[in-house]
């Protein structure tokens, strides 16, 4: 399989939309069409293989070597860290990283007086981060499941989550109070295999980057 080039991609949305991005250039998998639960796709006349993974996975499995690309969130490399070559924002998949806290909270709140808080967020590297930016000491909750939930049980005051629209923190007496970061997902290259698969993974990347250049109507 040295001759593949390995794609790690996320199961559901991000999926979708990237296949529909990299059909533009001509990658193209007609075994993903079909409805399979199989985890790993390959078109074996064009040498090009798909791995459904976790979102949170894909930089592992491409740092790792097992892909050589992948799409994944912007918010997922900030917390990881991972040691990856980030060419492409793709522009999709857009929404927000932000504070939020309980509105009732908010009307006598000041972000500028925080000293020492209490935070809930699936998060916790990007946020403590940002606080200590900020000069903010902060208490990490570390959660798997809907951040929204720890404010109405007292767990925290305040959490650190996505957000796209805004409403399931309206719908829970939530307001925005910071904005982290604006995140898209980003085509993400291990660095091995730029060296040693370097002229189909170039043309992949300059591919993208014409076709995304040409419709700014993928952002937001």
């Amino acid at each position: 399989m040295s001759d593949y080039i390995t794609f790690a991609l996320p199961k559901g949305r991000i999926m979708q939309d990237s296949m529909e991005l990299f059909a533009k250039i001509g990658i193209t998998c007609p075994e993903m069409e079909k409805g399979s639960r199989k985890l790993v796709f390959e078109n074996h006349e064009t040498k090009f293989r798909f791995m459904a993974v976790r979102a949170t996975d894909v930089p592992t499995y491409v740092e790792y070597g097992c892909a050589d690309l992948g799409v994944v969130g912007k918010d997922t490399l900030m917390e990881q860290g991972k040691d990856l070559y980030e060419p492409l924002d793709l522009n999709f998949g857009y929404c927000r990283m932000v504070v939020a806290e309980p509105k009732a909270l908010s009307q006598e709140d000041d972000p500028a007086n925080w000293s020492n808080i209490r935070v809930a967020t699936k998060y916790p590297n990007v946020t403590e981060r940002y606080f200590a930016a900020k000069g903010i000491q902060v208490e990490l909750i570390k959660l798997y499941g809907s951040i929204e939930l720890a404010p109405l049980v007292g767990l925290s005051e305040r959490i650190v989550d996505l957000v796209s629209t805004g409403a399931t923190l309206k719908e829970n007496g939530m307001v925005e109070v910071e904005t982290i970061a604006e995140i898209t997902s980003r085509l993400i290259v291990n660095r091995a295999s730029l060296k040693t698969k370097h002229q189909r993974i170039i043309q992949i990347i300059e591919g993208l980057e014409k076709v995304i250049a040409e419709t700014p109507t993928l952002s937001k």
